[in-house]
């Protein structure tokens, strides 16, 4: 077996990302990228299958098991395709993945048993997500290689996201069904999951009913949970189950300048949900996915509450996001709170939304101090800038043909289900073509509060609108409408 041993570990003489955590308007400690022994062990000599033709689940799992039990270190996936079930990865691990590697998981729900996770902000059961952590310290995916999901297996399609061509194929393949006129599902058991479901957790309670929906249960690609010390850079994802990335209660993350995608069609295909971390840089990455682009979460509802940690001393810089339903998106499960957020020289294009803040009653928790500066957006389809207290209402299409996302709402009483957004600061803004320019639609009984728009410039086919919002300053701000 091929092994390379050195006593000393990968590290800079200075930490490149320091820079990162300096001169904000909020205090943050320093993000350091975990430090992997400097152990090398090759994929190949495992017995995987470079061809694609066999399963490589083995080969990773005891490639892993090696490194693990040698104290760490990097274990490198060469050229190739490699063909597999799920991936977990241990404590003081490096996935690297070489240019011309090809990581593809299996569409196989077989191989992917069901685990006790959460998604979408509750407690529930998925399938094993492809790539996974649970309570390790000092992990990385990195390198020029590939990671797919082979989401295509898992998710249903909506007719109008798609070609005839496209939508023809589908309906031709064994055992998919058309579930409704235009929604498409890979499966019965698919279908079977979805009806009744509580958004996208299905009312199974015996282990027999969860079995029985398991395909509707598809899992994000990349899962990360209560990891602390974690780096993803260089490496491409694409095409996920569910959601793409998902850190969830980690601390001291570093994602630098990897390519998240999806199909544009993609359910639920957000690029990257980062939930309830502490210490996170986002950098010189792009996104391009078929739903969010980048999204603070912090759990929903009585759960997130529950769990009561907040997403916290966030950095996105430098990161482009293309197609999506928002740029760079808070919610809409914040139940945990969102706070000390800065989002610096970032650009969106052709998303749904540019700047989205996202919630309803019923979630509870506090969004603040948030920092924005220096976004630069075109070709937006809604609004350039969106705060909705009332999200499940209309959709994208349905905004668009009447002109008027407000809703008039009776008060309510402030509770814990409130949700609060205050404090929240947005200045150098450019954005060309907007559908809407800017909304502002808050609850009665707690208008979103303390926002401050400087140097803004958009252009739009509407103007901005207000409701229920106080203590908006603004200035500098210019509108231009369009036809």
């Amino acid at each position: 077996m091929l092994m390379l041993v050195l006593a000393t570990t990968w590290a800079h003489a200075s930490n490149p990302y320091k820079r990162y955590t300096e001169a904000l308007p909020f205090d943050m400690p320093e993000v350091k990228a975990p430090k992997i022994p400097h152990r090398q062990l090759l994929l190949s000599d495992f017995g995987a299958d470079p061809t694609g033709q066999r399963l490589c689940t083995e080969a990773f799992a005891r490639a892993i098991d090696e490194l693990s039990q040698r104290g760490g270190g990097r274990l490198v996936v060469s050229q190739g395709v490699w063909h597999t079930g799920p991936i977990v990865l241990k404590s003081n691990i490096d996935l690297h993945l070489e240019c011309g590697a090809v990581i593809q998981f299996a569409a196989d729900e077989n191989l992917y048993p069901l685990v006790s996770t959460s998604f979408e902000g509750l407690e529930t059961r998925r399938c094993q997500s492809p790539i996974s952590a649970v309570g390790a310290t000092n992990i990385a995916i990195t390198g020029q290689g590939v990671i797919d999901g082979n989401g295509q297996y898992w998710r249903p399609v909506k007719k109008s996201k798609v070609t005839d061509a496209h939508w023809k194929s589908l309906l031709a393949i064994p055992g998919s069904q058309e579930m409704k006129k235009g929604y498409w599902v890979p499966s019965e058991g698919y279908a079977k999951g979805e009806q009744g479901a509580n958004m996208n957790i299905p009312k199974a309670q015996t282990e027999e009913e969860w079995k029985a929906v398991k395909r509707f249960l598809r899992p994000v690609m990349i899962s990360l949970v209560d990891c602390k010390n974690v780096l993803l850079q260089g490496v491409i994802f694409q095409n996920s189950p569910a959601w793409n990335l998902h850190p969830l209660m980690c601390e001291n993350i570093i994602i630098d300048n990897v390519l998240v995608r999806n199909p544009s069609y993609a359910q639920n295909g957000d690029a990257l949900d980062l939930e309830s971390c502490r210490n996170a840089l986002i950098l010189n990455s792009r996104f391009d996915a078929g739903d969010d682009g980048i999204c603070i979460k912090s759990g929903k509802d009585a759960d997130g509450r529950r769990r009561g940690r907040p997403c916290e001393n966030v950095v996105v810089d430098g990161c482009t996001v293309f197609a999506g339903h928002g740029g760079f998106v808070v919610g809409s499960e914040m139940s945990g709170g969102v706070k000390n957020i800065s989002v610096k020289h970032c650009q969106f294009v052709g998303t749904d939304v540019g700047l989205r803040f996202k919630s309803t009653r019923g979630r509870g928790g506090i969004v603040e101090n948030i920092f924005i500066d220096g976004i630069s957006m075109s070709d937006i389809a809604t609004y350039a800038l969106t705060f909705n207290m009332y999200y499940g209402g209309k959709s994208v299409a349905e905004v668009l043909a009447d002109g008027n996302g407000q809703q008039q709402v009776d008060m309510q009483p402030v509770t814990e289900e409130t949700p609060i957004f205050r404090n929240i600061d947005i200045r150098n803004i450019v954005c060309r073509r907007a559908g809407f320019a800017m909304e502002f639609n808050g609850l009665p009984e707690m208008p979103i509060d303390g926002i401050h728009l400087e140097n803004v410039y958009i252009s739009a086919q509407h103007d901005a609108t207000f409701q229920y919002s106080k203590n908006i300053t603004k200035e500098n701000v210019n509108i231009t409408l369009i036809p």
